[in-house]
């Protein structure tokens, strides 16, 4: 829904926007001769579901020409995310023995649990990026027991691990695994940290436009990337995910200019 120059509905802002800039600013170079590069447009999907069938199936199956760089299409409010924390998640169960809840019997597979969140809630990484600071590990996700008077043998969590390019992701759950009583599994070890160089030409052609660099803490489609990558759009990200979820015109707008001076200093 439009109005007053307002677009609603979820993903308008993430990244229904950015989408729509960057497909404006393709149209308006696909006709263009004197590119000094071919510019490709991806329009993917499972991104925010970490799935492996959208932009990383097509790099597995070599299904994109070669490319040297890439604009990822996130609301950042069109300022320049130069880095960003990849993603692990982590799947933890902690053991214990059943037994009667009113008797002295059992060992409490919740009270195993309550030590290593504590763990994970107070430990810090030694290492701290420039860019992205602290690896953060959130506990998320917990379960256990199934009745009041049974002493649970099992209570499991999920910690969303949020790493910097400090350490790889092998490197962060082996130390998980190393200090906590519970068995810790990863789901996938694939979303890696990315970054791009503050002297790329495309960073400097943000640059000279007015434009901000910074770390993002949040994952894209980046972390499947295989080149160098800046997350860049329109919108804000504090908008995404609510129930009244909106962009501005304006902004959308504003992407497509920013977009193609941005490109325009690169590629002609």
């Amino acid at each position: 829904m439009v109005k007053d120059g307002i677009l609603y509905g979820l993903g308008s802002n993430d990244a229904g926007g950015c989408l729509v800039s960057l497909l404006a600013t393709f149209c308006y170079f696909y006709h263009r001769t004197d590119l000094t590069y071919n510019v490709l447009f991806v329009a993917s999907a499972e991104e925010e579901i970490s799935g492996a069938n959208g932009l990383e199936l097509l790099i597995k199956d070599n299904d994109l020409p070669p490319h040297d760089f890439a604009i990822v299409g996130e609301p950042t409010e069109m300022h320049l995310a130069i880095a960003e924390k990849g993603l692990m998640v982590v799947d933890c169960t902690a053991h214990g023995k059943a037994g009667h809840a009113a008797r002295e019997e059992g060992d409490n597979a919740i009270y195993k649990a309550l030590q290593d969140i504590q763990w994970i809630q107070n430990y810090q990484f030694p290492k701290v990026s420039p860019v992205l600071g602290p690896i953060k590990m959130s506990v998320t996700v917990i379960n256990a027991g199934k009745q009041h008077n049974v002493v649970p043998d099992a209570c499991t969590f999920t910690i969303d691990c949020r790493v910097t390019e400090q350490y790889t992701l092998q490197e962060v759950l082996e130390t998980i695994q190393a200090n906590i009583q519970s068995t810790a599994q990863a789901r996938s070890i694939r979303l890696k940290p990315s970054s791009i160089p503050m002297e790329h030409p495309i960073v400097q052609a943000g640059l000279a436009l007015g434009r901000t660099t910074y770390g993002s803490p949040t994952t894209s489609d980046q972390a499947v990337l295989d080149c160098q990558s800046l997350k860049m759009g329109p919108g804000h990200s504090g908008r995404s995910h609510t129930a009244d979820e909106f962009i501005y015109l304006s902004e959308i707008e504003e992407g497509i200019d920013l977009y193609i001076k941005m490109l325009g200093k690169v590629i002609l």
